[in-house]
């Protein structure tokens, strides 16, 4: 069978017995390193952070190989790696994250501002920019609304990738709404 037709759970099995970045190791990197780079470019905001990262993220793939255990797919545990690797990354450039919510939340005081000054006609919409919204969350909470929202995932995913239970992953994304409903709602409304 070419390795072309294996399934990512047969590929990362043959991958863990070679004993280098072999043929198996490179399939797997080829399929998966566009989505990976995606992950980590909305988990992180720049481009040079997500190639960082996404280089990380295939690192700890090879020296992590033999330690699928198959309890999910490869994809839930490919990514819940470069979920970890953003959030590792996110947590060492800190200061910038709060720099850029500071400006998000600027950026958000001044629409609301505007909103006050000039009243809402019926059809005037404030434009609330996605990123400026995701960024007023923690890089947890923004990883946890990117993979479920912009990634598809399902809860039970989530729960793998993120290494809690289903349940409070749902709640988590529910109190994540809740907190964005609250601050964005009352600036479409003016």
């Amino acid at each position: 069978m070419e390795l072309a037709e294996r399934t990512d759970e047969q590929l990362i099995a043959q991958a863990a017995r070679e004993s280098s970045d072999g043929l198996a190791f490179a399939e797997l990197l080829a399929r998966h390193e566009a989505r990976v780079w995606r992950i980590c470019y909305r988990l992180l905001g720049n481009e040079a952070d997500a190639t960082d990262a996404a280089q990380e993220v295939f690192v700890r793939l090879f020296f992590q190989r033999d330690r699928f255990a198959g309890r999910a797919q490869f994809t839930t545990w490919l990514h819940g790696i470069a979920v970890r690797t953003c959030l590792s990354m996110a947590r060492a450039h800190g200061r910038r994250q709060r720099r850029e919510r500071g400006i998000a939340e600027s950026a958000a005081r001044q629409q609301a501002g505007d909103a006050n000054r000039k009243p809402a006609g019926p059809t005037a919409d404030v434009a609330i920019d996605l990123e400026t919204m995701l960024a007023t969350l923690g890089p947890k909470d923004r990883a946890l609304m990117v993979m479920k929202y912009a990634e598809g995932h399902t809860f039970e995913e989530l729960a793998e990738m993120f290494e809690m239970t289903v349940s409070a992953c749902k709640m988590r994304v529910a109190r994540c709404k809740e907190r964005l409903h609250e601050r964005f709602a009352g600036e479409e409304s003016g």
